[in-house]
């Protein structure tokens, strides 16, 4: 069989630890068979990140800027424990929060529902949509270790040289002070994002936010988001029947607990971080959500939403076997050919993306999978596969659907 031609390449960021790995597997036994597989290479490995003063992270949002789609590997982002085991010049940011702020988009997380892996949550018959805001907060902080005694303060100075001054405390010993901050054009962009989706995918919207605490900063989201949904969106939605409305986040939380899901939630970027890792996990596994950024300008940048799997890399240094699922990071390969096809009207990798899903899930519910879907799956005497061999059970399952 001919392999898929590509005509434009997708941005390929390669990360760390066991996804690494699963990584090369994936291309190798999923992708590089059928797909004549077009991409420009960009390792966010953090040595290689380390190496380029973080340069190369910012080289590969700017690329996807230009191609206009990515696929993104699980990267670590550096604590102090890092540093050491690294060797690393200095503690360097998130490389997600340096591309989420480059490409000013939206973060759309979902679950992938499979039969036979229920959910904690027993009236969750539909998926919930995460939707995060990509830019600022606590992402893009300033901190201060307070040493002592003393006034801290919060100025903003403007272009005329007049001060806008508050006062934050009064120390009276040791301390810490964090400053966060965020702009009218990525709420407004963020609101836009979420108004859109919602309207594309024809499912109700919720924000939430703490603006009864939040004076000004969380109210100043929850008026952008009102004001634009009045002004450009209002009138969609009712013809649609579908319904946005804004809610205290402690409130969404019960309320989300008690629904049936089959909607949007929107959140800010650190609730938004917190509840997606919150939804995969009660809809039963983390490496069972898809997470795609979309920028204001049509940029769609896919990833899993979980993480490095450190513990089994170690494992798998050590030449032990490990049985790690690797379908979300499937998923955001699947995520990026099928976008890259409906862009260049190339319906056979749009099928092929398709088909790749299909066998995923077909797999798992056939009584194929990694341990820790089988701990949670209703399936009886599942056979549990190691990482090299549940992907291969997928290629199989692949073949005969395709």
């Amino acid at each position: 069989m001919a392999k898929i031609q590509m005509t434009t390449p997708l941005v390929e960021m390669d990360g760390d630890e066991m996804t690494r790995i699963l990584w090369q597997m994936i291309k190798d036994e999923l992708i590089l068979p059928y797909v004549d597989l077009k991409s420009e290479y960009y390792d966010l490995g953090l040595k290689n990140r380390n190496e380029t003063d973080d340069q190369v992270t910012v080289d590969s949002a700017n690329a996807t800027l230009k191609y206009g789609v990515a696929v993104k590997c699980a990267t670590i982002t550096p604590n102090q424990a890092r540093m050491s085991e690294y060797d690393l010049k200095e503690m360097w940011k998130s490389p997600n929060g340096t591309i989420r702020a480059i490409l000013d988009g939206t973060v759309f997380r979902a679950p992938i529902l499979v039969k036979g892996i229920v959910p904690y949550v027993n009236n969750w018959t539909k998926p919930i949509t995460i939707a995060r805001h990509a830019y600022g907060d606590v992402y893009k902080n300033v901190e201060i270790k307070v040493p002592g005694k003393g006034k801290a303060e919060l100025v903003f100075t403007a272009e005329d040289g007049t001060e806008i001054r508050e006062t934050i405390h009064n120390f009276d010993g040791e301390g810490i002070i964090q400053g966060i901050h965020n702009t009218k054009k990525s709420i407004s962009s963020f609101a836009r994002a979420c108004f859109n989706y919602a309207i594309d995918t024809k499912q109700d919207l919720w924000f939430s936010s703490k603006d009864t605490i939040s004076k000004k900063y969380d109210h100043t989201f929850k008026d952008i988001f009102q004001e634009i949904f009045e002004a450009e969106f209002k009138e969609k939605f009712d013809e649609l029947g579908i319904e946005y409305f804004y809610t205290l986040i402690d409130d969404a939380v019960a309320r989300v607990i008690r629904s049936n899901g089959g909607f949007i939630w929107a959140c800010k970027n650190y609730d938004g971080d917190v509840m997606s890792d919150m939804v995969a996990t009660a809809y039963g596994d983390l490496s069972m959500m898809t997470s795609v950024l979309v920028s204001p300008s049509g940029v769609y940048e896919y990833e899993a939403a979980h993480g490095t799997v450190q513990r089994h890399y170690y494992k798998h240094l050590k030449g032990e076997e490990t049985s790690t699922n690797s379908i979300a990071t499937i998923f955001a390969w699947t995520g990026a050919l099928r976008k890259r096809g409906e862009l260049d009207g190339i319906n056979d990798l749009v099928r092929f993306a398709d088909t790749l899903e299909k066998a995923c899930i077909k797999t798992v519910e056939d009584g194929k999978m990694t341990k820790s879907l089988s701990l949670i799956s209703t399936c009886e005497n599942p056979v549990i596969l190691n990482s090299m061999d549940f992907i291969k059970a997928i290629r199989s399952t692949f073949d005969e659907l395709y």
